[in-house]
């Protein structure tokens, strides 16, 4: 799994996911998500269209990531999700406690909508 974190303006931060999310590399996912709360960041974009397989930890990971920026008033944006990570959400119920969109393009135009 390859992981790439790029701050943007205003508090917000894009998480570029590539690979497999799985037992061995959420821990690294989770801890990545636990700094940005660290930082501050209220929008946390996970881009996660080159992921082609998350499992229940990697879920674990990104409700892990959710839970630390809840706890200042941030949120866990999910964009991309391919066929398998979808039908891991909806079975999970995640994608109730998720906000989902099709691309990250999509995600950050809806967000710059709602901050005007």
């Amino acid at each position: 799994m390859k992981i790439d974190v790029k701050h943007l303006d205003e508090g917000k931060a894009v998480v570029t996911v590539e690979g497999r999310v799985d037992a061995e590399s959420a821990p690294d996912l989770k801890s990545r998500l636990k700094d940005l709360a660290q930082y501050r960041v209220m929008q946390a974009f996970v881009d996660v269209e080159d992921v082609d397989f998350i499992d229940s930890s990697g879920l674990s990971a990104m409700v892990s990531g959710l839970k630390a920026l809840r706890k200042h008033g941030g949120t866990l944006i999910l964009c991309g999700p391919q066929p398998q990570a979808l039908k891991a959400l909806r079975l999970t119920l995640l994608d109730r406690v998720f906000p989902i969109y099709p691309s990250l393009d999509e995600a950050l135009e809806q967000a710059s909508r709602h901050a005007r």
